[in-house]
């Protein structure tokens, strides 16, 4: 009698990852990220920056103010160990983040005007900063955080040079391609996370210190 033994069916395909999605925040607390595709109107390099004016005049003024409440919680941090302007210094980067990629021509869509302090009524953008609560702070950092973030300024210093000089060619990539170079804006968006993760430590929406990445 011929073997019956039954044969295993064999393993399910596998299903691969779609790609595409928001990238992991790897564990610190503030992000900043760019949730479209690499694709830019042929002609907005010329425009973007003019068209971003108002924009520019507007973050000059959150600018101002942020800065104010800034020198304020640094006592308020002091003793209570809480800064309560959380709210509105993520959005000032947030604004400032929709402001720079639209003018640095890495998007079609023109920013909204949105001064939202709560998250929960943020309008929805390609350009997202998110920065976690930290909850208690430590009350003595904010007298030394801008002296432990003197590395970070050097090695921004570069970057942006850098940062600068890839913002030039892609000028003339995208006019002419009517794409933004995938290494390039890779490159360009890292630089201001890591600007962005910089300015919040110093800022004291986080006590975390920032990493020395791009990513």
């Amino acid at each position: 009698m011929a073997d019956e033994t039954p044969v295993p069916p064999p393993p399910p395909p596998s299903v691969p990852v779609p790609s595409g999605g928001p990238p992991s925040r790897g564990g610190y607390p503030v992000v900043l990220e760019l949730e479209r595709d690499h694709d830019v109107a042929n002609w907005r390099p010329l425009v973007n920056w003019l068209l971003a004016i108002p924009h520019w005049i507007v973050l000059y003024v959150l600018g101002i103010a942020a800065f104010v409440l800034w020198v304020v919680s640094i006592f308020v941090v002091l003793f209570t160990e809480r800064n309560p302007f959380l709210g509105f210094q993520t959005m000032y980067l947030r604004y400032y983040w929709r402001v720079t990629s639209f003018a640095a021509f890495m998007r079609n869509e023109y920013p909204p005007f949105d001064f939202a302090t709560d998250p929960a009524l943020v309008v929805r953008d390609a350009a997202v900063v998110d920065v976690d609560d930290p909850g208690e702070m430590n009350r003595w950092l904010p007298l030394v955080k801008w002296l432990l973030a003197f590395p970070h300024y050097v090695v921004l210093w570069l970057l942006g040079i850098a940062a600068f000089v890839v913002i030039v060619i892609a000028f003339f990539a995208v006019l002419f391609t009517g794409r933004w170079p995938e290494g390039m804006r890779d490159f360009v968006v890292g630089y201001f996370r890591w600007y962005t993760r910089v300015h919040a430590y110093v800022f004291l929406l986080t006590d975390a210190y920032p990493p020395f990445s791009l990513q």
